[in-house]
């Protein structure tokens, strides 16, 4: 599938949803501009978080039209109180009082999370202004990990000529355990199906295939590999593996005879942070490949992040995987 293919295929099938999407980095053309995109093409309702004077400036000076899409502003929203009550009970164990709460359910970051936990809108996407810590840091004090999973992390959809490949994670977890390496296996390959209707077949990179070599790395991969097993029985995962025998079926042969997904697997999952960037980037450039991502995972609810590079259809592409994550 060409790249211009996949995203037509997600704004359609987010299109059908019909749900709502929070941008609490509102006050920048970007987000104007792909709330505009949203409406037009009737992918989303979009739904802008942040002060309604700065947005309606920067609408009048770019000539975009707003005055169709719901503005919310924290500091005036009636909302505002039992917002605060629902922050400080999610937070009063960690130490956050109730007027700390009054204070920080004013950012954006967190209006928008709790309009998320509450219901409001079915996702959210920040971080075209907003840094990457702040994203996921208020997305976890606000919405939550995942049940049954102790890591967020991210991944990238990689649409090539010939195919479509997830890469995990590339963004979030420098030096992942075993055990968090085995909730970025689950929680990509639960995400991968979701997005593309494809059925994930999942390897656990290395510099090793099958006991080739020894190393501490090693091991952690072999046990991240069976953690996975046992969580996910049904899940078609093996490792570990070096890239070629994940993807080249005549090399699979030789060094993975009988894999269940050895050169064919469309789901990578890297060792280590490092791996993953270096990874991805090498793929979008040498292959000219499109990068879809990050996108956050391992949440209760999609709350998702962005390059502060990116661009307006950047924007609309993420907003789209994040509603089909809902």
């Amino acid at each position: 599938m060409e790249g211009s293919e996949f995203i037509k295929s997600i704004r359609e099938k987010a299109s059908k949803r019909n749900l709502k999407v929070a941008f609490p980095d509102a006050e920048d053309v970007r987000t104007l501009v792909a709330s505009r995109t949203l409406i037009d093409e009737k992918i989303a309702v979009p739904v802008l978080v942040g002060s309604k004077e700065k947005i309606n400036e920067i609408a009048l000076q770019n000539n975009l039209k707003v005055n169709d899409i719901e503005i919310v502003e924290p500091l005036v929203s009636p909302l505002k109180e039992e917002f605060a009550k629902v922050l400080f009970e999610k937070r009063k164990a960690k130490g956050m009082t109730l007027e700390e709460a009054k204070e920080t359910i004013l950012s954006p970051l967190y209006f928008a999370g709790i309009l998320l936990t509450k219901g409001y809108v079915s996702a959210v996407v920040g971080g075209n202004v907003s840094s990457t810590g702040d994203v996921i840091k208020s997305a976890i004090h606000t919405v939550g990990i995942a049940e049954g999973i102790e890591t967020v992390s991210s991944y990238f959809i990689m649409v090539l000529k010939d195919r479509m490949i997830c890469f995990a994670d590339c963004a979030v977890v420098p030096q992942p355990t075993d055990v968090q390496l085995s909730d970025i296996a689950i929680t990509t390959a639960k995400n991968f199906q979701s997005v593309t209707g494809l059925e994930p077949k999942v390897a656990m990179l290395s510099f090793s295939t099958k006991g080739s070599a020894k190393h501490p790395d090693v091991d952690k991969v072999i046990s991240a590999t069976n953690l996975v097993k046992e969580k996910a029985k049904d899940l078609l995962v093996d490792g570990e593996m070096q890239a070629d025998a994940a993807l080249i079926e005549s090399i699979a042969k030789r060094k993975c005879k009988g894999s269940p997904v050895a050169g064919k697997a469309n789901v990578l999952i890297f060792p280590d942070l490092d791996a993953g960037n270096i990874g991805y980037k090498l793929v979008e450039r040498l292959a000219n490949a499109l990068a879809v991502g990050p996108i956050v995972q391992g949440l209760n609810k999609p709350y998702c992040d962005l390059s502060r590079g990116c661009s307006s259809d950047d924007m609309v592409n993420v907003a789209s995987i994040c509603l089909l994550m809902a």
